[in-house]
């Protein structure tokens, strides 16, 4: 992808702090961290959005995000770890390439991320849904 920042990094046309690569996955530090440490883990292929992107490809981005996390609590001091893979604009991502973000979380870090939890009109309706999403399991 020609245009993709995410692309260019991976080939070295964008500068980059990296901190962990191999031959599937880029780990990098986010230059606009939600918290100091924060990290993104991306393919070095290009995929999106997650649906389309292959579940070997998935689970390579889950494993090395585990172990950026670990490396957040043991190298950091991390207290906590959000991991978390944006989909769609909808949802909050700004770049068309899949890649999860790994945040280290410290106790009084002053963000506040947990949402505000609402309610279904009542049973039926949770069960409608539920029943919309099976079908297309």
């Amino acid at each position: 992808m020609d245009k993709c920042i995410f692309c260019k990094i991976v080939s070295g046309e964008i500068p980059s702090t990296s901190i962990f690569e191999n031959e599937e996955v880029k780990v990098i530090m986010d230059i606009g961290p939600v918290i100091k440490g924060h990290a993104l883990v991306m393919p070095k292929r290009h995929y999106d959005p997650v649906t389309e992107t292959p579940d070997s490809v998935l689970f390579e981005l889950y494993r090395v995000a585990k172990q950026v996390a670990r490396a957040q609590m043991n190298g950091l001091g991390a207290d906590g770890v959000n991991i978390v893979q944006n989909n769609g604009k909808a949802a909050g991502q700004e770049v068309s390439h899949i890649h999860v973000h790994v945040i280290p979380r410290f106790v009084g870090d002053g963000h506040h991320w947990n949402w505000k939890a609402k309610k279904y009109d009542d049973v039926e309706e949770m069960m409608e849904l539920a029943g919309k999403l099976r079908d297309h399991i």
